[in-house]
């Protein structure tokens, strides 16, 4: 070890230190995992860890991370997928873990948490140097007289705010209203050039980052800074990434462009106060062109480039292109520093709408960069179509394609909007996040089918570039719950929740008394069965869109006879421990729609390149949401109960063994007579 590094306790004193301040108790696999987390680290090797509910991961992964901070006199950088989990770790986990190590220590662990730029009040904007975001003829009266009062909440909390972070308004405000008092990272004219530069709250917060141990951020900030130009992070050298699970999709989200009529009428509005009306109109007019074009077209993936939809993204990008020459050189807000403010929001938005159109023309290839190539009917290429025509041609286009594009239809006041996103982001990620940084990948579901494989080359991470590591959980899942299949029903269609399936909801939610997690795969399906069951049962039934999900959840912990149906956010979202949760009801495999754009995109450039386009694509996503959703059952030690899937292929079709492969091992029954009795007697031990 260099002389200039302290000698310093082991990870296992450290954490058994940091175990016995919190008032738990060490278990094997967190042992495991610290010092697997250690080894990583000291070998510079890229690590992905499945750690089960109750392993107590956080401390797992945040000793070493501590340790290796103070060692080497670099900050640990920690990033996960949700809110929750993020103030968890900054007002729960790190400030007792702080006072735990602190005299073991050469100084006490500072930790901080980092956001995007947009999450905090810019005062610059506040203080009218910036253009409003919003066409008020959007909104009716009454959307606008709520937006005025949240408006006037941001304003008030402005004058005493010491953080500016978003997350303190309570309750919160929308983000139209706080859109009018913030900026993206690229809309920032910097601290040198703004007038308020020096007590820029997003700044601040990045200082104090710069003198954390441990910095917390969210997986989108972290793919921000891998992949831009300018850092947005401290200085650091290694990232520990917690919901890993999560991750491709946080970045496939960010590295999303789209492209509508609203979009092209925010950068008109904002390059008219500063160039000639001739050019503002020319991208006016643009705009109009795909308004019309997008509102007649049928929604779904684009597969080949119709001739008008070219001429038209050609129109939109060679338009915005002269609005950007009109507004002259970038540099020369110093010497006309009142409109700075106004011309980096133009140059923002025009650039943001010249690239993105540039970048769906060369989705279609090189030819595809000038007029559009193909048929003239936008949507041609159907998600199960099976791909464009041609033979060998379509095929090797097919496999040299990086990007999807797809229509998605409006909704209210949205607009049809036109979006553009990598077929993978494993090459990014391996390239600007792997390639020079250890990375500690972990979640309680990273082995799907029973291997870390699946995810790892959505990382894109090549064999011998990582080591993964399941250090299991400490619940003894046969003994503690059932895993039901109903094999004796129908197997789900298209047409709603078939009536048999309610009947089994309804004498599974009466033999539990309740105390039900409904998880179902759409909207429809989850309040169609509350529809239906709050004329048949005698208990609470709540609907996920009844309340706010928080609430909603809040009041199914309080009442253990409540029942609470939704869909996606609830799979991964709920942590309920307690007689409150018995019983898990899944509806069906939760399979991507046939018609989702990106995943059969996808689903169909795997098969291209000769490998099974279903197991990589629909497989794996259905095995990760159900494995979240059967994760719901056994929070606590002392858990027990059911969970129900109502659809027979987890157990009858020739990829069920890869999708239980990726569940618990909880004890499997096909027999519903055996599973309401288990429930009746679970609830008469409650």
């Amino acid at each position: 070890m260099p002389k200039d590094r302290p000698e310093l306790p082991p990870v296992e004193e450290l954490l058994t230190a940091a175990v016995t301040a919190v008032g738990g108790v060490e278990r094997p696999g967190q042992v495991k995992m610290a010092q697997a987390v250690r080894d990583a680290v000291e070998s510079e090797e890229h690590l992905a860890v499945q750690a089960g509910t109750g392993t107590g991961k956080s401390l797992a992964y945040l000793v070493p991370a501590i340790r290796h901070a103070a060692e080497s006199k670099k900050a640990v950088v920690v990033s996960t997928a949700t809110i929750a989990l993020q103030r968890q770790l900054v007002d729960r986990d790190l400030p007792r873990l702080a006072d735990a190590l602190e005299g073991l220590l050469p100084h006490r662990p500072e930790f901080a948490i980092l956001k995007g730029r947009r999450n905090y009040l810019c005062r610059h904007k506040t203080a009218a140097g910036m253009p409003e975001d919003e066409d008020d003829q959007l909104f009716d009266p009454r959307e606008i007289s709520a937006t005025g009062r949240m408006v006037q909440r941001i304003q008030d909390w402005a004058d005493e705010t010491e953080t500016g972070d978003r997350d303190e308004i309570v309750p919160g405000v929308s983000d139209q209203a706080w859109r009018q008092f913030s900026v993206t990272a690229r809309e920032c004219l910097g601290a040198q050039r703004c007038p308020s530069g020096a007590d820029c709250f997003a700044e601040l917060a990045r200082e104090r980052a710069g003198e954390a141990d441990v910095v917390v951020t969210n997986h989108a900030l972290l793919a921000i800074d891998a992949m831009e130009d300018f850092a947005v992070l401290p200085e650091h050298d290694v990232v520990v990434v917690d919901e890993a699970h999560e991750l491709a999709d946080r970045v496939t989200s960010v590295v999303t462009g789209e492209l509508s009529e609203a979009t092209v009428s925010l950068a008109v509005r904002r390059a008219g106060r500063l160039v000639e009306q001739g050019v503002a109109d020319r991208l006016q007019e643009a705009g109009e062109d795909l308004r019309a074009l997008l509102g007649a077209a049928p929604p779904g993936r684009v597969d080949t480039l119709p001739q008008s939809l070219g001429l038209t993204l050609s129109l939109v990008r060679d338009a915005a292109f002269a609005c950007i020459t009109a507004l002259g050189p970038r540099n020369k807000d110093k010497d006309d520093p009142e409109n700075a403010g106004l011309r980096k929001a133009a140059f923002t938005v025009l650039d943001d709408v010249h690239d993105t159109a540039q970048r769906m023309l060369d989705a279609f290839g090189p030819a595809a960069g000038g007029t559009g190539t193909g048929g003239d009917a936008l949507g041609a290429g159907a998600p199960d179509s099976g791909g464009p025509a041609g033979g060998g041609d379509a095929e090797t286009e097919e496999i040299h394609r990086a990007e999807v594009v797809w229509l998605e239809e409006g909704r209210g006041r949205v607009p049809p909007t036109l979006r553009v996103a990598p077929l993978s982001v494993g090459g990014m990620l391996r390239d600007k996040l792997f390639g020079d940084r250890t990375v500690v990948l972990t979640s309680a579901t990273l082995a799907l089918g029973g291997t870390f494989d699946s995810l790892a080359r959505q990382w894109g991470l090549r064999p011998g570039e990582w080591t993964g590591l399941d250090v299991g959980s400490p619940f003894d899942h046969p003994r503690r719950g059932i895993l039901y299949v109903a094999t004796h029903l129908p197997q789900p269609g298209r047409d709603g929740l078939p009536e048999a399936y309610v009947d089994e909801i309804a004498e599974l939610i009466e033999a539990a008394g309740g105390r039900t997690l409904g998880l179902f795969s759409s909207m429809r399906a989850a309040k169609a069965a509350t529809e239906a069951l709050r004329e048949r049962l005698d208990v609470p039934l709540l609907c996920q869109g009844d309340d706010a999900t928080g609430q909603l959840v809040k009041q199914f912990a309080g009442d253990p006879a409540t029942c609470l149906f939704g869909t996606l956010s609830l799979w991964q979202g709920v942590d309920v421990p307690g007689p409150s949760l018995t019983l898990v009801i899944i509806d069906r495999i939760p399979f991507p729609r046939p018609d989702d754009p990106l995943a059969s995109a996808r689903q169909r450039h795997v098969a291209a390149k000769g490998g099974n386009g279903f197991m990589a694509v629909a497989a794996t996503h259905a095995a990760l949401l159900l494995a979240q959703g059967a994760g719901r059952l056994l929070r606590s030690m002392d858990d027990r109960g059911v969970v129900a899937v109502l659809d027979p292929r987890l157990a009858t079709a020739r990829y069920s063994g890869f999708l239980l492969n990726s569940l618990p091992p909880y004890w499997r029954t096909t027999d519903p007579a055996k599973v309401r009795e288990a429930l009746r007697r679970l609830t008469a031990d409650l």
